[in-house]
Parts: C-alpha cells; sequence; structure tokens
C-alpha cells in the first residue's frame, strides 16, 4: 500500500502554511494512514517513530522515549519493565513544540502502552495545552480493528471518501490472496515478536499468517503478544519461523540471531534444520497497525508458499537465514 502514500507540496513548509484540518501524528501508522489518505500535506509534526513515507522524516518530532532504545533485545525488555513496574511513563511529549504546532487533530493509540504514544502519554505534564486538540486514539488487536480505526480517521479528517475506497481496496486485496491460499497445504508457522526474553505474535499477527496460507503456532489472534518459554517453541517444532521483533528492521533483528542460537535445542528445530527460519522487517510490515501491515500476507505467502509465490519482497521485507 506504499504507493499511495501522497508528497507534500513541493516547496511547502509545514509550519507557514495551514492546511485545513492541521494534523500531528505520535503514531507511526497514523502518519501512514494520512499519507495513504492523500492528505500527507497536512501533516505538521509526528512522532519520534514515524519514518515512513520517508519525507516524513523531516517533520518537527514531538515525542521521545524515556529509555534507552539501542540496546540489546534483553536490555530494552528490562527499562521497560522497570518503567511500567514504577508507574512511569515510557514517552514525554514536547508540550510548547505541540502548541506551537496548534494541531486540530493529534493521533495517537490506545492499544499497546509500550509500543506507542498513548493519550495518557498526552495528558501527563500538563493537559491544560491540549484543551483546544481533538485527539484521535486508534486501537486495534484485528485486522477488521484496524480498519475500522481507518474508516474512523478518515472521517475526522473529512475524508470519508477516501477512507472507505482504501477500505475497501485492502478488504479486495485480502479477498483475492485468501482465495490463492486457500487450498493450498497449511504447513504449521511460528512467528516470533521479540528474540529476548521470546515472545510469541499475537494480535493480528495469526490472522497474517491464515491469509497467507499457514497454520499459526503459539500466538493467539486478537490477543496481545506475550513472553514464550523456549519449550514451548521445541515443543511445537515448527516448519517454519518469521523473526520480526517490533520495532527492528531486518539488519538490527540480524544482529541478534546470535541470542537465538544461545538457546539448547535450537538447532534441532525442524524449521531451522531445513533452512526456512526467516528475519522480516517487523517495524513496517508486522508490528504496526498501517496500511502496510496489508501487504504482509502476501510477504508471508512468499515464504510459506514459495512454489506458488515469487520471492519479490525478499532483501526489502524479508531475509533467509542461514542453516547453521
Amino acid at each position: 500500500m506504499a504507493t499511495t502514500a501522497s508528497m507534500p507540496i513541493p516547496g511547502q513548509d509545514p509550519l507557514v502554511n495551514r492546511p485545513t484540518r492541521r494534523v500531528v501524528s505520535l503514531l507511526a501508522s497514523g502518519t501512514e494512514l494520512v499519507c495513504a489518505l492523500g492528505a500527507g500535506e497536512r501533516l505538521v509534526g509526528r512522532s519520534h517513530e514515524c519514518d515512513f513515507p520517508d519525507w516524513v522524516k523531516r517533520l518537527p518530532v514531538v515525542s521521545r522515549p524515556t529509555f534507552a532504545i539501542d540496546g540489546s533485545s534483553r536490555e530494552i525488555d528490562e527499562l521497560v519493565r522497570e518503567r511500567l513496574s514504577a508507574q512511569k511513563p515510557l514517552y514525554e511529549i514536547d508540550e510548547a513544540l505541540l502548541a506551537r504546532l496548534a494541531p486540530d487533530v493529534v493521533i495517537t493509540q490506545t492499544h499497546c502502552e509500550v509500543c506507542a504514544v498513548s493519550p495518557a502519554d498526552l495528558a501527563h505534564g500538563g493537559q491544560a495545552t491540549l484543551a483546544r486538540e481533538q485527539v484521535v486514539a486508534l486501537s486495534a488487536g484485528t485486522l477488521d480493528a484496524i480498519l475500522t480505526g481507518f474508516a474512523d480517521v478518515a472521517r475526522v479528517l473529512d475524508l470519508a471518501a477516501e477512507g472507505a475506497r482504501l477500505v475497501s481496496a485492502i478488504r479486495d486485496r485480502l479477498s483475492a490472496l485468501s482465495l490463492k491460499t486457500k487450498t493450498l497445504p497449511r504447513p504449521r508457522i511460528a512467528c516470533l515478536e521479540w528474540l529476548d526474553p521470546l515472545f510469541a505474535m499475537g494480535n493480528w499477527g495469526p490472522e497474517l499468517v491464515e491469509l497467507a496460507g499457514g497454520e499459526n503456532l503459539l500466538g493467539s489472534a486478537g490477543q496481545h503478544s506475550t513472553t514464550t518459554a523456549f519449550e514451548a517453541v521445541r515443543t511445537a517444532d515448527p516448519e517454519l519461523i518469521v523473526l520480526a521483533p517490533c520495532g527492528f528492521g531486518i539488519g538490527r533483528t540480524w544482529s541478534e540471531l546470535g541470542v537465538l542460537a544461545a538457546y539448547p535445542g535450537w538447532s534441532e528445530l525442524r524449521a531451522v534444520k531445513n533452512g526456512r527460519v526467516f528475519v522480516a522487517d517487523g517495524n513496517l510490515y508486522f508490528n504496526r497497525s498501517s496500511p502496510s501491515l496489508f501487504e504482509t500476507p502476501e510477504i508471508l505467502a512468499e515464504l510459506i508458499h514459495p512454489e506458488h509465490f515469487p520471492p519479490v519482497h525478499e532483501g526489502r521485507a524479508w531475509r533467509r537465514v542461514p542453516r547453521p
């Protein structure tokens, strides 16, 4: 769906020119959605995580994490748990910058307080400065809920027709893929959303696997992703493993493959022995509830049924892990 992203008007400075319904998106999927609706020029600010389409990186950054995000998977997990246990926020908002940007709409989320800025983060430190903005909070745990959220945001932006067209096109795309895969064999798949500790992918992950023609193991559809003992992975012994840590691109995940090799029995797993372990771009294609997520079933179909789906996303969205 990346081709639907709109570019800002050439030479337009979003801080000077004030289009109707000025938007600050504190959610990467929200930023991508606004662009997919053809309204990218309305964006005047973004979160520290908003990175697609690439030009949005030029927008003012309104949020920042309150913990180091450049450590290992284990280090990040420990820092997040410490802050949550102490009831400290994971993100901070630049209230002064937000006030100067004067948005009509602020997009945030309520689904996962770990993954992105939530309404609670907006209220932390002074809600009075935000009284005049309309806050749209996306909440999504399933593909249907994500599409409902797309339509909700489109209505707030006075783009209901554009939202309806986007949702319809996505549903048609999913239906076409499902028709192709429904008669194929369904190998058993494990999608891992974090490596240390292991998290099995929940939320919409199992739905993506099903659409792509696989049988999902470990994670539960519509439920939050949860820590998973390696013994559960070993017992399931999946035919294919997809590694797509939350917020990580291919390169960062690749650098942590040694973590998996250290688990006792990793090299004995069927998927590992058969060379069917893949690193995927979790940041763009698996973890955020954005239009790009609906390209993911096609990506998974390439991994699950290579004899029927050519590897058009290889290198960009996924890489095969060599046999040990």
